[in-house]
C-alpha cells in the first residue's frame, strides 16, 4: 500500500469507483440519511443536549471519519451508547461548569478524540484490547437496560427527575401514570409498535423515517403541542457555528477519566462494525488508522458545536447492505444533512418527543444480548464473573455508568494476572499413542524410577517464577529416588531476569541434593536469554534435547549405569 494511501485512505476511492461505480455509495448515503436525521435528534436528547447538537455531530465528524478511517462503510455520528456515556459524564459536572452542558460535551469530545488520535498515531491501538469482550458486553447490556429505563417515562409522556439514583427516579416517574397524558402515550406506544412491526414484517422499508414523518404530520394536524404534548420545537436553521471547548484545567481534570471511557467504548463499538464489514468485503482493516479517523471526528465535533460520536453498528450495516463501497456514502449523507439544516428544520417543529423515545428504544433493544453473558460463563468462570460484576456494577453506579466499566476492567485485569501466576504444570508419562502426556489425567506411570518429566505451560517470568519453583521441588519429590527432573519446555516461550534467577537457584539447590535438571524443547528466544545471562554453558550439555524421546535416550543409560 503506498504511504500516501496509508495515511490518507480517501486517495484509494477513485480506484474503487472505477471498479464498482458510485451508485451503491449514492443509494446508501441517501438511505442512511433518512435514518440518521431522526436518530441524531433522539440521541442528542439522550445525551441531555439540544436536538440540533445531534445534527451538528452528524455533519463534519461523519465527513472527517470517512476521509481518514480505514473502513469506508462505517457511518459515524451520534450513537445510543456514546450518548448515554455523554449524559453520565457531563450531568454530574454541571455545577462545576456553571450549567454549561454543551461546553462539557465539547470538552469531552475534544479529550476523547485526542486520546484516540494519540493512540492511533503512536500505533498503540492494541491497548484497547485490554477491554475484554465479556466486560464490554456486560457493560453494553447494562447500559442498554439503563437507556430503556430512562426512555420509558418520556415514551409515556411522563417527566423523569435526574438525580444520582436512577431506580428511584424511574419509580418516581412511573407515579405519574395515575394521571397520564393520553396523546403522549398514544404517540409513544403507537410509534414503538409501528417501528417493531415494520422491522419484522417489512424490514426493507425505512421504518424510522416513515414513522417519524407520519407522527410529525399527525402531531401538526391534531394540535398535539397545544394539548400539552412535548415536541422538538424550534431547531435553529443554518450550519453549525464554530465552537470552543471551555479551557478550564479543573474541568479537564474532572472529565478526563470519562473521556478515556468514551474513547475506549466508542472505539470498541466502531471496531466491532469495521471488523464484521471488512471480513465480508475482504478489505484490510487497520485498527490504528481507524483510531485516527474516529479521533479526528470527535475533535471536529468539539469545534463545530457537536458531541462525541462513534460508528453506529446499525447505520454501518445499513450502509453496507445498500451497496456502499467507500466513504462517499458518508459524504452524501452529510450533504443531505446540510440541506436539512438549511431548509427543512421547520418541518421538525411538531415532532413529538415520545416518538424520539420510541426511536431510541427500538434501536437500543438490539444491544441487549444476554446470551453473550451465558456463553462467557460457560467458557470461563473468571470471564463470567467479570461480565456479571461489570453488568451489576454499571447498574449500581447508574447514572455514573463509567464507574461500572472501570470496575469490570480492573477486575478482568486482576483475574488475568491471577491466572497468569498459576499456569499449568503437569508430570508426564508415556501414552499408548507414543507421546508423553499428563500422567495424572491418563493414569500413566513415570518413565523411570529415577527420572520424572515436568511440562510447564507458560513463560518463565516474574509472574510465574514462584509457581515454577514449587512445581520443580514437588517433581523432585514425586518418587523416592528421583535423580533427574526433565523439563519439557515447549510451552516456555519466554524467560526474564526473575526466571533466570529462579532457574539458577534451582540448579544450585538440585546439585546440592545430588539431583540434576535437564531440558527438552527449549525455544531459541529462551536459549538466547540464557546465553546472555551466562547460564547456558552450565546447562547446555543436558538442555539441547528437542523431544522427550531424545532426552530419555541420552539420560536413561547414565541413570542405569549409576545404579
Amino acid at each position: 500500500m503506498p504511504p500516501s494511501v496509508r495515511f490518507l485512505p480517501f486517495l484509494s476511492w477513485p480506484a474503487q469507483w472505477r471498479a464498482h461505480g458510485v451508485r451503491g455509495d449514492l443509494v446508501a448515503g441517501i438511505t442512511v440519511a433518512l435514518v440518521l436525521i431522526p436518530q441524531a435528534l433522539a440521541y442528542a436528547k439522550l445525551a441531555g443536549l439540544p436536538p440540533q447538537v445531534g445534527l451538528y455531530a452528524a455533519l463534519l465528524p461523519a465527513v472527517v471519519a470517512a476521509l481518514f478511517g480505514s473502513c469506508g462503510q462505517l457511518s459515524t455520528g451520534p450513537v445510543a451508547l456514546t450518548s448515554l456515556l455523554v449524559a453520565a459524564s457531563i450531568v454530574p459536572l454541571a455545577g462545576l461548569a456553571g450549567g454549561d452542558l454543551l461546553g462539557l460535551a465539547l470538552l469531552l469530545a475534544l479529550l476523547s478524540g485526542l486520546i484516540q488520535l494519540g493512540l492511533g498515531l503512536m500505533r498503540l491501538g492494541w491497548l484497547l484490547n485490554l477491554l475484554s469482550v465479556p466486560v464490554l458486553m456486560g457493560f453494553v447490556n447494562a447500559a442498554a437496560l439503563i437507556i430503556c429505563l430512562t426512555q420509558v417515562p418520556p415514551l409515556l409522556g411522563l417527566s423523569m427527575p435526574h438525580s444520582q439514583h436512577l431506580v428511584l427516579d424511574f419509580t418516581q416517574a412511573l407515579g405519574g401514570l395515575t394521571a397520564p397524558h393520553w396523546p403522549s402515550m398514544g404517540f409513544g406506544l403507537g410509534s414503538l409498535a409501528a417501528l417493531v412491526a415494520l422491522k419484522r414484517l417489512w424490514p426493507r422499508l425505512p421504518g424510522v423515517p416513515l414513522v417519524v414523518a407520519t407522527a410529525t404530520a399527525l402531531s401538526a394536524w391534531s394540535g398535539f403541542a397545544t394539548s400539552g404534548g412535548e415536541v422538538v420545537g424550534d431547531i435553529p436553521r443554518g450550519l453549525p457555528l464554530p465552537s470552543l471547548p471551555p479551557p478550564s484545567p479543573d474541568l479537564v481534570a474532572a472529565i478526563l477519566p470519562a473521556a478515556f471511557v468514551v474513547a475506549m467504548v466508542s472505539f470498541m463499538e466502531a471496531a466491532s462494525s469495521a471488523k464484521l464489514i471488512c471480513g465480508r468485503t475482504r478489505q484490510p482493516w487497520r485498527q490504528d488508522q481507524e483510531l485516527i479517523g474516529q479521533g479526528l471526528a470527535k475533535i471536529s465535533a468539539a469545534f463545530t458545536s457537536g458531541m462525541p460520536v462513534s460508528a453506529s453498528f446499525s447505520r454501518s450495516a445499513l450502509n453496507y447492505v445498500n451497496g456502499a463501497r467507500t466513504g462517499l456514502s458518508s459524504l452524501v449523507t452529510a450533504a443531505l444533512l446540510v440541506l436539512t439544516l438549511l431548509y427543512l428544520t421547520p418541518l421538525l417543529w411538531h415532532l413529538p418527543k415520545p416518538v424520539l423515545a420510541a426511536v431510541i428504544l427500538q434501536a437500543v433493544a438490539g444491544l441487549i444480548d444476554t446470551g453473550v453473558l451465558r456463553r462467557a460463563w460457560r467458557a470461563s468462570k473468571d470471564d463470567g464473573a467479570a461480565a456479571a460484576v461489570t453488568f451489576l456494577g454499571t447498574l449500581a453506579f447508574a447514572p455514573n455508568i463509567q464507574n461500572g466499566i472501570f470496575t469490570g476492567l480492573i477486575l478482568s485485569l486482576g483475574l488475568m494476572v491471577y491466572r497468569g501466576m498459576r499456569p499449568r504444570a503437569a508430570l508426564l508419562g508415556l501414552h499408548e499413542d507414543g507421546t508423553y502426556r499428563d500422567r495424572e489425567r491418563f493414569g500413566l506411570p513415570h518413565p523411570h524410577p529415577q527420572l520424572v518429566i515436568l511440562r510447564f505451560d507458560s513463560p518463565l517470568t516474574f509472574v510465574t517464577a514462584a509457581t515454577f519453583e514449587d512445581a520443580m521441588l514437588a517433581a523432585a519429590r514425586a518418587q523416592d529416588k528421583v535423580r533427574t527432573v526433565l523439563v519439557s519446555a515447549t510451552g516456555m516461550n519466554d524467560i526474564d531476569a526473575t526466571g533466570l534467577h529462579t532457574l539458577a537457584g534451582l540448579i544450585e539447590r538440585f546439585h546440592a541434593q545430588g539431583q540434576a535438571i535437564a531440558f527438552c524443547g527449549l525455544k531459541k528466544q529462551v536459549i538466547d536469554a540464557m546465553e546472555r545471562d551466562g547460564l547456558w554453558p552450565r546447562i547446555a550439555a543436558q538442555a539441547s534435547y528437542r523431544t522427550e524421546h531424545q532426552a530419555l535416550a541420552a539420560l536413561l543409560p547414565g541413570l542405569a549405569a549409576s545404579d
